[in-house]
């Protein structure tokens, strides 16, 4: 009962074959593609793929972007299945004012990183962080409701910004570092720390509301990057989007098949 979930982020579409729709189903397959090239799926990662049978995607890129992935996946005889986020679903309470406008990622990555929390022990409040082109900091109480969450620029949109409107600023390759002397250094400690000061508050923020110290978990693709320079214990996750995925269609699917 093969199962694809599909992360269309900003920059990349992340895919993944599992063998059938649950968190502890074998990945069979998967792979990167940045979504200038999407159009080469279907005659190059795909093409040797058994048809999944069933498909969940998140996407945050828009329409335009689903609409040429859904193309690629005409290959097969799958329905296409996108996530749009809902007042509740597996166990996570949807708190935006409007619950729909909540981004698909976000709403994903939470219920991923909630029940891989409750894997690993009692409930307790969380704060789900997701380091990509943009930074998301998201805070789940230990009854599982989002509380809020912020939005930040990622590293690479900070520092664009920065040279395009500071004569002078070029990006950097620099290193992270407590007393930066060069401009180099400067500039990438200054977005590593921006990022880390945001989750450092959002911690406070959940301890205080909540009473207890919050489990975090960060992931994305440059979490890795992050991690170190953080004073907090975080947990780094590969994907909790994929994590979220499989919970999600673990339920959706039941009905259907036998896990």
């Amino acid at each position: 009962m093969t199962f694809l979930a599909i992360d269309v982020g900003n920059t990349r579409l992340k895919w993944a074959l599992h063998a059938a729709p649950h968190r502890d189903a074998a990945v069979l397959a998967h792979g990167v593609e940045f979504l200038e090239n999407i159009e080469k799926l279907a005659e190059g990662d795909w093409a040797g793929l058994p048809s999944p049978q069933y498909m969940l995607g998140c996407v945050v890129a828009g329409d335009a972007v689903k609409r040429r992935v859904e193309e690629q996946m005409e290959l097969w005889d799958v329905h296409p299945q996108w996530v749009v986020a809902s007042p509740s679903e597996a166990g996570v309470v949807n708190g935006y004012d409007y619950p729909a406008r909540l981004g698909a990622d976000r709403w994903v990555a939470m219920i991923g990183a909630w029940h891989r929390g409750l894997s690993q022990g009692p409930a307790r409040p969380m704060v789900v962080v997701m380091v990509g082109t943009a930074v998301t900091v998201d805070a789940i109480d230990a009854s599982g409701r989002f509380l809020g969450g912020l939005i930040l620029p990622g590293h690479g949109i900070m520092l664009r910004a920065l040279e395009s409107g500071t004569a002078g600023l070029h990006v950097p390759t620099g290193n992270v570092c407590e007393f930066p002397t060069n401009t180099s250094d400067a500039l990438t400690s200054g977005g590593t720390y921006a990022i880390a000061g945001a989750v450092e508050r959002m911690v406070q923020h959940v301890r205080q509301r909540c009473g207890a110290e919050p489990h975090c978990m960060m992931a994305g693709g440059a979490g890795w990057k992050m991690a170190p320079s953080m004073s907090l214990s975080v947990e780094l996750v590969d994907n909790l989007v994929f994590d979220g995925l499989l919970e999600m269609a673990a339920r959706r699917f039941a009905s259907k098949i036998t896990l």
